[in-house]
């Protein structure tokens, strides 16, 4: 197990768009492994491989309060979602200490390769949905502070880095 790296906003890594994975291999289960430990260790509820540098669509998440739950989506793809939306106070590692409201969908089902390489069909609502879609932007390198207002995004930006400079992410 290892403790990876966090990419922080602003880094332009994190535009970079995911390429499928290719294979569940040793690598991809090493990677996984890495991955959970990295985001435990963060205190997160979700982490997309690109924020980790690796620009493959995997996503990690753990969403229990236990945290002893996790779950592992490989190339995952929204089938469905609802009609109903509502703003949700999200956060993102890759963003520490800010929090503000992103419209999400209520419920989407999803489909994805578990850390087995099995095909599996998941229908989540509430946080596991709002998680979901959060990481999946992150596939599509997007970021959560992109659906604030410029304004809002620029102030952050220019936190972001203050922060680096005083101390790296």
């Amino acid at each position: 197990m290892a403790l990876l790296s966090i990419l922080c906003f602003p880094d332009p890594r994190l535009h970079t768009v995911a390429k499928p994975v290719s294979a569940v291999d040793a690598r991809i289960r090493t990677l996984i492994v890495d991955m959970l430990h990295t985001m435990y260790d963060a205190k997160g509820i979700g982490l997309a491989a690109t924020q980790v540098d690796v620009h493959e669509r995997l996503i990690v998440m753990d969403v229990s309060e236990e945290r002893d739950q996790p779950l592992v989506l490989i190339n995952p793809q929204i089938l469905w979602t609802s009609a109903e939306t509502h703003l949700n106070e999200e956060g993102c590692l890759s963003v520490p200490g800010i929090y503000d409201g992103v419209q999400r969908f209520d419920a989407v089902t999803v489909s994805a390769l578990d850390d087995a390489g099995k095909s599996r069909i998941i229908e989540a609502e509430d946080l596991l949905a709002v998680c979901i879609q959060h990481e999946m932007d992150h596939l599509m390198g997007k970021v959560f502070v992109e659906y604030l207002s410029p304004l809002k995004r620029n102030r952050i930006k220019k936190k972001m880095l203050k922060a680096q400079r005083e101390e790296p992410c």
